[in-house]
């Protein structure tokens, strides 16, 4: 009765205890459905996470990034080291590939531990949950945080494959020195992208993530060494490497980025225009501009730069409080090249190339003088230079522009003479006969908006420019007329690789009259021509030696500020010299820097460069003149320089003024009989 009695109450028990399993196992199992279900109906969660945008030159080469003290770049599973996704399943997570988001024997075998030591000293997170505690956490140790990597972890699991969770996770986790991602250690550490690391060289920097500031081989090498000997061994372990490249990969040296490298940039006032054309326009904030990600790839040659600042180094002396400015622009597209906007970024970010308005000088005439050319005036014009006084006003106010050194030729010289010597005469002269409006419309044509004065000195530069839409203006004589603007970036990309900006340089507009554009650029070949001497010396007569290719060119100067601005075909390039305060140059060195610095810089940039002519077009023609009085020159002209006109204005009356001419006969035929005297005629008798 008793065993009766006892055996149905181990049936009631069974039978109770089987229901209330199977309820606990129902409400799990509707539990998990009902959470799988939640996670999967949410969608995935968002994994963008701030990121650098990173600059590039126009040959690929990096030159820059915005990080805020934190290096973040994305790089998709396929760019990254197969030795990189290896090493860290082996390391971090041997069941990646096998669990859904949880380890269960890793997470058990980690509290027997944990029980046995009475501490917690067994991780048992997964690459999963760490990515999720890098993407939405706090590293804080509470029961709420764990819930909610839980939750993410579920989340990250229903909505990716594989590849995408481990491309995630190793695009967030932080390697030290403020590099986040494996991209932005393999830069920082070895200045290679994250698919080129070696199995040597992964290793050690899967190693990191354990403990950044124990195991970053900049602060402690051996024991980062210990760590990757770790890394290799458990790769070998399972599978992935053989004994040999254990032994291989531990003991291979390593070519670590050396700290001046990572912590310069390359052309910051350069970068600084970038961001502004990101700006404006991208129309971009500076939230996208600095932590979007972006990859930029700029205008700027770093072959050209580096000779840009090497020449400003090597020229400017290191007491001198002398400012400057260097632009170089391709005139065929208005790409920039290269830009210096100070001597020092670091002294004063202020950019002097874009920022600063300064007083342009002379390098005013050759707009002024294609104008010219466009209302009938030729290279062979002629105009006294002489000490003049202007009656500018119906009040009896004069201007009085003085020559350099007031040195005039008091005689009549040609457009040509008097572009190549910068006759100041001569360019008033000008301006006022084409009547004031002409030259300023002309350089707002050319893209100079800074506000210009309706005066007579206008011609010779009083009205303050930029630099860089100075050197734009010439490189649209440069090209032929055609429209060009200063332009830093050729592509923008986002974070995820997508194009969102690319520049198009077509449609351009004609500008300038091709035919006179060409004979204005002929035009400043001449200042560094010395049969274009006259009462003075061409001003380029200081650097025509240093120069070994044709170049058209123009220097200005004023009582602050000097100037060079010249070109080839392929090439602009602008100096601007002076002081931020305005200050007079006094010094013979600065008066003559801004020459001296775009001659090196242009030489140098050349170099091993085919040597290109200025190709004149078919409605120009060219003509051998008499430089002085600018008509055809005959074989009794001791000078003859190779003139172009715009075809129709050449001129066509030959130069008769030399001794031999015909002219010359003519006058010494008309004058009167002089008796000789008693010697000449002994001398007649004796021949």
């Amino acid at each position: 009765m008793r065993y009766r009695n006892l055996n149905k109450k181990t049936t009631k028990y069974l039978r109770y205890t089987f229901v209330i399993n199977s309820l606990i196992a129902i409400i799990v199992m509707f539990s998990l459905i009902s959470i799988y279900a939640i996670v999967k109906f949410q969608g995935p969660p968002e994994t963008t996470v701030t990121q650098s945008t990173v600059y590039y030159s126009s040959d690929g080469a990096k030159i820059g990034e915005s990080h805020f003290g934190q290096k973040r770049y994305w790089v998709p599973f396929e760019q990254i080291s197969p030795w990189v996704i290896q090493a860290t399943v082996a390391i971090e997570d041997k069941r990646f590939y096998q669990h859904n988001g949880f380890d269960l024997k890793r997470i058990g075998a980690a509290i027997l531990i944990d029980l046995k030591s009475m501490a917690k000293v067994q991780g048992a997170s997964t690459i999963t949950q760490q990515y999720a505690r890098n993407l939405y956490l706090t590293h804080e140790k509470s029961w709420l945080r764990k819930a909610a990597e839980a939750y993410y972890t579920l989340r990250l699991e229903a909505n990716y494959e594989k590849k995408r969770i481990i491309e995630g996770y190793l695009n967030t986790i932080y390697f030290g020195h403020g590099a986040y991602g494996i991209e932005a250690a393999a830069q920082y550490y070895f200045g290679k992208s994250a698919r080129d690391l070696s199995l040597s060289e992964a290793t050690l920097l899967v190693g990191i993530p354990k403990g950044p500031s124990v195991f970053s081989p900049l602060i402690n090498f051996d024991k980062s060494k210990e760590r990757q000997y770790l890394v290799l061994k458990t790769m070998k372990s399972q599978g992935y490497i053989s004994k040999a490249e254990v032994e291989n990969a531990k003991n291979k040296p390593f070519t670590f980025v050396k700290k001046k490298q990572r912590d310069n940039y390359f052309a910051p006032y350069f970068i600084d225009e970038v961001k502004k054309q990101l700006s404006n326009k991208l129309k971009l904030n500076s939230e996208q501009i600095e932590k979007g990600g972006l990859r930029v790839y700029t205008t700027l040659n770093t072959e050209a730069q580096s000779i840009v600042e090497k020449t400003v180094k090597q020229e400017v002396a290191v007491d001198s409080e002398v400012q400057l400015a260097v632009v170089s622009i391709d005139p065929s597209t208005g790409n920039v090249r290269a830009l210096m906007g100070g001597k020092d970024y670091k002294v004063s970010p202020f950019n002097r190339a874009t920022q600063a308005i300064r007083q342009p000088g002379s390098t005013m005439k050759p707009l002024l003088y294609y104008a010219a050319l466009e209302n009938g005036f030729t290279p062979s014009t002629t105009m006294k230079s002489e000490y003049t006084s202007f009656l500018v006003d119906e009040k009896g106010k004069s201007y009085k522009p003085s020559n350099y050194n007031n040195y005039y030729a008091d005689d009549f010289i040609t457009m040509a003479q008097a572009i190549a010597v910068s006759d100041n005469v001569y360019a008033v002269k000008t301006h006022l006969f084409l009547g004031e409006d002409t030259l300023i419309n002309t350089a707002k044509k050319l893209g100079i908006d800074s506000p210009l004065q309706k005066v007579p000195s206008l011609a010779l530069g009083t009205s303050p420019v930029r630099v860089i839409d100075m050197v734009n203006a010439y490189g649209i004589i440069a090209n032929g007329g055609k429209e060009i603007e200063p332009n830093f970036i050729e592509r923008v990309e986002d974070n995820k690789g997508n194009v969102i900006y690319n520049h198009d340089n077509a449609n351009r507009k004609q500008l300038l009259k091709t035919s006179e554009a060409f004979v204005t650029t002929h035009l400043m070949t001449g200042m560094f021509d010395s049969n274009l001497n006259s009462y003075t010396p061409v001003t380029g007569a200081g650097i025509a030696k240093m120069l070994s290719r044709p170049y058209a060119g123009k220097s200005g100067s004023t009582n602050t500020d000097s100037w060079m601005i010249g070109y080839t075909p392929q090439l602009v390039t602008g100096v601007w010299v002076g002081y931020d305060k305005g200050k007079l140059l006094e010094l013979a060195r600065d008066k003559v820097l801004s020459r001296n610095l775009w001659a090196k810089i242009m030489e140098e940039t050349h170099r091993d460069k085919k040597i290109t002519e200025f190709t004149p077009p078919k409605d120009v023609v060219g003509v051998y003149i008499d430089p002085i009085n600018g008509k055809v020159a005959t074989k009794n002209c001791k000078l003859k320089r190779l003139v172009y006109f715009k075809a129709g204005t050449e001129p066509s009356e030959p130069c008769e003024v030399h001794p031999g001419s015909e002219l010359e006969k003519q006058k010494k035929e008309k004058e009167p009989h002089k008796k000789g005297s008693f010697f000449d005629s002994l001398k007649k008798l004796i021949r």
